[in-house]
């Protein structure tokens, strides 16, 4: 889910794609995504920054995961800080990027 330059590779592989811009109509589409049943949900940085409200509703359940995706501008470093807070939340540490910045 995102602008059409950043989506519509995706449908080469076999994904849905389903455009959206910052809008209303994008929450709508959301919502439609995870009530309607999808597990899986790719969503632009740009629109998931937009739609963080909206997001925040489906945290809290397993299904469906609504995972950032770089645009066709490129990366803003959001999927690669979410994944490594997740980590953190489950396992109590950086475990991936702790050393990182000096130390062993």
């Amino acid at each position: 889910m995102g602008d059409r330059d950043s989506i519509y590779g995706f449908a080469a592989v076999g994904l849905e794609v389903i455009p959206a811009e910052e809008d209303a109509a994008a929450g709508r589409k959301l919502r439609d995504l995870a009530d309607g049943g999808y597990a899986v949900i790719y969503i632009t940085e740009r629109l998931y920054k937009f739609l963080e409200a909206d997001i925040a509703e489906y945290q809290e359940f397993v299904l469906p995961a609504i995972i950032p995706i770089p645009g066709a501008s490129g990366s803003s470093g959001m999927g690669v800080e979410m994944v490594k807070k997740s980590v953190e939340r489950a396992v109590g540490s950086d475990i991936l990027f702790g050393n990182e910045k000096g130390g062993g």
